[in-house]
C-alpha cells in the first residue's frame, strides 16, 4: 500500500459513520458521499440516493470498451460501522488509521470500509489501464450494522439487474485460507407472552393448584428446541436442502469442530455436536432462547407469577421458507401450552440464501482467486443471516460472498484490525475477479 492510497483509506476510516447512534446520522451520509466521490474520481458516475428513509451510494463504472455488450457486475458493501465503545479498551483512536506490527487498526477497517475500499481500488486499477472488461454497478448502504432493509427493498424494484454480484464482507477461515460463502441461514424471531391469571399469588396458598405462567412458558419454549440428537423437531426442518458431497468433502478439511467450540470456551450441546459442527451451523436449522422475563429475578420470593414473556429465534437452513417455519414454530408453542393459559405469539423473519456451486460465476471466481493469490478458496456456508443474499438469489444473480478479514481481526470489538498485506492481495484478487467475469454469459 503506497502512501497516497494509505491516506485515502485513512480519510474513509476517519468518518465516524456509526449507524446505531442517531447523533452520527450526518456522518453516515458523509461516508456514503465519500464512496460516491471515489467512484467519480475513477471515471464513473455516482450519487448518494435517497431510498425510503435512508440513502444508498449508487454508482456505475463502465467497461473500458464494448460496454453495451459487456457483462454487468454488482458490487455491494456497507459504509456504516459498529459503535467503538468501550473506548478505554482501544489502544489507538478508533477513527484514526494506525499501522502497527503488520496490522492496520481502526473501526471499520475489516467490517466493511477496508473491504469496500479494496473493491474500489481494484476497479480503479483496471479502469486506469483501460482493461476493465465489465460494467460495474456499486450499491452500498449505511445501515447493515443495524439490520437495515433498504438495500433489499432497492433490489426488489431494481430492473437493471446484473450477471453476477460480489460482496467483500467476509473473511478467511484462517491465515491464507480463503473461502466463498455459498449460503447464509435465514432467521425468524419470535416473541411469546403467557398469562395465567389476574394477579400474582402467594405460592404457599396457591402453589400446586394454580397455573404458573413461567412454568407454562418453559414448556412452550422447550417444544421448539433440539432433541437429544441435536436436531430440531421435524416441522422445523421442513425444506432443508442438504449439502452436496463436494461441500462435505471440503468441510472435512477444516479445523475440527471440537476445536472450534473449544476456542470459544463453549460446551458441546451433545456427544455428536463437535463431529457435526459444520453441518449443524451451516446446513441445519437451529433454535435458541434469547431471553426470558418473569417473576423477580435476583430476589428470593415465594410468588406464583401469572405473567411471563420470552424471545427465541430459529435459524433457517438453505431451502427453508420463513412463512412455513414461522407457522410451524408458532403451532408447536401453542400446542405445548395447557388449556386455560393465554399464549400470544408474534414473529417476523428473513429468508436463507444459497448460490449454486456450479454457477459459472463461482467457477470463474475460484479460478480468479487461485490465479491472484495462489490459493483456491474453499466452498463453505455462513451460519449467520445476510438478507441481501436471498434478495440477490431471488433476482437470479449469482453472488460471491468472500473477504480478507481473519478470525483474529476483532470485528465488532475494540482494536479492530486488518492484516496490511491483505490489502494488496485483496486488490489483486478483486481485479482478477473483475477480469474473469468478462467471460460471464450475458
Amino acid at each position: 500500500m503506497d502512501e497516497a492510497w494509505r491516506s485515502e483509506l485513512a480519510e474513509f476510516i476517519s468518518i465516524p459513520s456509526v449507524s446505531a447512534d442517531p447523533a452520527h446520522r450526518e456522518d453516515v451520509k458523509r461516508a456514503g458521499e465519500w464512496v460516491c466521490d471515489v467512484i467519480r474520481r475513477i471515471g464513473g458516475t455516482a450519487e448518494l440516493t435517497p431510498f425510503g428513509e435512508k440513502e444508498l451510494a449508487l454508482g456505475e463504472i463502465r467497461a473500458s470498451s464494448g460496454a453495451d455488450d459487456a457483462p454487468t457486475v454488482l458490487c455491494y458493501g456497507h459504509f456504516d460501522v459498529q459503535p467503538p465503545a468501550p473506548l478505554e479498551l482501544w489502544n489507538t483512536d478508533p477513527f484514526e488509521l494506525t499501522i502497527r506490527d503488520e496490522w492496520a487498526y481502526g473501526r471499520g477497517i475489516t467490517d466493511d470500509k477496508g473491504q469496500v475500499w479494496i473493491l474500489l481500488k481494484a476497479a480503479q486499477r483496471l479502469a486506469e489501464a483501460g482493461a476493465l472488461p465489465v460494467n460495474l454497478r456499486f450499491a452500498c448502504d449505511g445501515e447493515e450494522e443495524i439490520g437495515g432493509h433498504t438495500i433489499v427493498d432497492y433490489l426488489a424494484v431494481d430492473d437493471r439487474g446484473a450477471d453476477a454480484a460480489i460482496i467483500f464482507d467476509g473473511g478467511m477461515l484462517e491465515l491464507d485460507k480463503p473461502a466463498f460463502d455459498l449460503a447464509t441461514r435465514g432467521l425468524v424471531g419470535f416473541d411469546v407472552t403467557v398469562d395465567t391469571g389476574d394477579r400474582d399469588l402467594h405460592s404457599g396458598m396457591y402453589g400446586g393448584a394454580a397455573m404458573n405462567a413461567i412454568h407454562v412458558l418453559m414448556r412452550c419454549l422447550s417444544a421448539v428446541l433440539a432433541g437429544p440428537d441435536g436436531r430440531l423437531p421435524e416441522p422445523l426442518r421442513a425444506g432443508i436442502v442438504p449439502p452436496t458431497a463436494d461441500e462435505l468433502a471440503q468441510w472435512a478439511t477444516l479445523r475440527p469442530g471440537a476445536d472450534e467450540i473449544g476456542l470459544q470456551g463453549a460446551t458441546p450441546l451433545d456427544a455428536k455436536a463437535a463431529e457435526e459442527f459444520y453441518v449443524r451451523t451451516w446446513a441445519e436449522s437451529s433454535a435458541d432462547v434469547n431471553g426470558i422475563l418473569g417473576g423477580k429475578p435476583g430476589l428470593r420470593n415465594t410468588t406464583l407469577s401469572v405473567h411471563a414473556a420470552g424471545e427465541f429465534t430459529v435459524r433457517l437452513a438453505p431451502g427453508q421458507d420463513v412463512e412455513t417455519i414461522g407457522a410451524a414454530a408458532e403451532q408447536l408453542v401453542r400446542d405445548a401450552a395447557p388449556p386455560g393459559a393465554k399464549v400470544g405469539v408474534t414473529w417476523a423473519g428473513a429468508p436463507p440464501g444459497r448460490v449454486d456451486p456450479d454457477a459459472p460465476a463461482i467457477r470463474l471466481g475460484l479460478d480468479a482467486f487461485e490465479k491472484a493469490i495462489g490459493v483456491r478458496p474453499l466452498l463453505v456456508r455462513s451460519g449467520g443471516t445476510l438478507p441481501i443474499m436471498p434478495a440477490l438469489e431471488q433476482k437470479g444473480i449469482p453472488t460471491i460472498l468472500t473477504g480478507f478479514g481473519l478470525p483474529e481481526s476483532d470485528v465488532h470489538s475494540p482494536n479492530e484490525k486488518f492484516l496490511v498485506r491483505y490489502f494488496d492481495a485483496g486488490i489483486d484478487a478483486a481485479a482478477e475477479l473483475y477480469t474473469a467475469f468478462g467471460d460471464l454469459p450475458t
